[in-house]
């Protein structure tokens, strides 16, 4: 049934200006706003073509997940980066980070095809974004 069609995620944020300057001049992604007043939204184009629609709602609260999973070849670099450019990573008390907030596996813990490091930071509106390591 929906194997022809065409699908996306999305997500909602407070202020859709500031959403687009976080993806587009901080993350470095391809966006492309539409619409104007009340009618204005946001599409980002991921790494791979997938694209996901960003709309601004009014009584916006974050999401309670990560939002959306950046696969990296390494984290280490990619954090450091994202610190060069602005960004603040989250530290979550149930994980061991380093102190750049990245979190890897304890010695035997790694499992193939799991991540060999994690880290999470929010947009402006607080939706939880990662970037993993992965082999």
């Amino acid at each position: 049934m929906f194997g022809e069609t065409t699908a996306y995620s999305s997500f909602s944020v407070d202020d859709l200006d500031a959403a687009r300057d976080f993806y587009g001049d901080r993350l470095g992604l391809s966006v492309e706003v539409t619409g104007t007043g009340d009618m204005r939204m946001m599409f980002l184009t991921l790494p791979g073509g997938a694209r996901v629609f960003v709309y601004p709602k009014e009584n916006h609260t974050p999401a309670s997940h990560t939002i959306l999973n950046f696969e990296v070849d390494d984290v280490g670099r990619v954090v450091d980066d994202l610190l060069a450019r602005g960004v603040t990573f989250e530290r979550y008390p149930e994980f061991e980070a380093d102190d750049k907030g990245v979190v890897r596996p304890g010695e035997g813990e790694h499992e193939e095809g799991g991540p060999a490091g994690i880290a999470w930071f929010t947009d402006p509106a607080g939706n939880v974004i990662a970037v993993m390591e992965t082999d």
